[in-house]
């Protein structure tokens, strides 16, 4: 793991009765885009504007390279570099707005031009250098913005939904360019967004932030494979959080009863009996009735009839009754194949390693 760049201990902030923030303990390393994902008015925003010390908190303290950062506030925001869901663009062309950081630095003139002229590129807006800012589109001015905070070089770059208020190939093109020049130029990075879609695509390690408190934090693996418990599941996409009743171990896969049916789960690492089964939807492989035997490497086979069946963009999202109340995300295709609709009956089939458990207190 590389050095520790930013920490947070034991920061909070109040406003009016209700506490905003309450972070006991959170890392930053160099180089890594950690990503802060979270449902709204989860305190993203206001965790973002108390390290650009916009704000200030009720306790806790903030450190950079081991050293508390406001006692030095301006030598601080030099060295970071903040960006917005709205680009709040100088009212100029796309080259002076990506210049303008760089002319306030005193950064001389010939170095200035280079880099402005590399920023530009990478983010395939070099043809709009002339161009004013008001004549933009969100894309392009997205774009300007990001290359304004990037070509200052900053030690920590911060940046609050910068994508969400893009079309979907707008984003994604953007992103691609985003991504590439972050890990180009190797900064530290905190990106605040609800999109679980940004969290897997761009976050080193992703912190679930919900009512101003970290739940969790790891790998996007870790988090979206095992979340620690039932808010955080159902944030990033488990779909499917039933009661179970744990009722033996046998060949390193745990025998659970839910409902009126029994699953194989991985071994669960507790003596708990009580859990609560996850299943993420993209795991459920639906067949036609009758056929035990696909996907060949599934452990858990169900008899289910579909409940309701609902569009989500490219998929299908199929609600089913199994024996307890169990979802799939299939292809539009794949419901034609299989005659998806209400009523119809089908086998559901998952592995058991795709099968999450928590432990639940009596």
């Amino acid at each position: 793991m590389s050095e520790i760049k930013l920490s947070i201990r034991g920061l909070t902030i109040t406003k009016g009765e209700r506490r905003v923030l309450d972070i006991e303990a959170l890392d930053v390393y160099q180089s890594e885009t950690l990503v802060v994902l979270g449902p709204n008015g989860s305190g993203k925003t206001t965790l973002l504007q108390l390290i650009a010390l916009l704000e200030r908190p009720d306790a806790g303290e903030i450190l950079v390279d081991g050293e508390r950062v406001d006692t030095d506030t301006l030598g601080w925001r030099r060295r970071m570099a903040l960006v917005f869901q709205e680009p709040l663009l100088l009212d100029t062309s796309v080259e002076r707005n990506v210049r303008s950081g760089l002319s306030i630095r005193g950064v001389p003139r010939t170095e200035r031009s280079n880099r402005v002229h590399d920023w530009l590129g990478r983010f395939g807006i070099s043809d709009l250098a002339n161009r004013s800012a008001r004549t933009l589109s969100g894309g392009e001015a997205q774009r300007t913005s990001i290359a304004r905070a990037l070509v200052l070089e900053p030690e920590l770059l911060l940046l609050d939904e910068p994508f969400a208020a893009l079309d979907t190939p707008t984003k994604q093109a953007l992103i691609d360019d985003f991504e590439r020049g972050v890990a180009q130029a190797g900064t530290t990075t905190i990106l605040v967004t609800h999109d679980r879609g940004e969290a897997l695509r761009l976050g080193h390690r992703v912190a679930v932030l919900i009512e101003g408190r970290v739940r969790q934090i790891g790998s996007a693996a870790e988090v979206f494979g095992t979340p620690v418990d039932e808010e955080v599941a159902e944030f990033v996409g488990v779909e499917t959080i039933v009661r179970g009743e744990l009722e033996r171990v046998e060949d390193g896969l745990a025998s659970v009863k839910v409902g009126s049916r029994k699953i194989w789960a991985a071994t669960l690492d507790d003596s708990t009996t009580d859990v609560l089964v996850c299943v993420r939807p993209e795991d459920v492989v639906l067949s036609p009735a009758g056929d035990p035997g696909s996907p060949s490497s599934a452990r858990n086979h169900l008899d289910a009839v579909v409940k309701r069946v609902v569009l989500s963009g490219a998929y299908v999202r199929v609600e089913l009754d199994a024996g307890f109340p169990l979802v799939a995300l299939i292809t539009t295709p794949a419901r034609e194949e299989l005659g998806v609709e209400p009523g119809a009956a089908v086998a559901a089939a998952f592995k058991a390693t795709a099968v999450h458990l928590i432990p639940v207190s009596r």
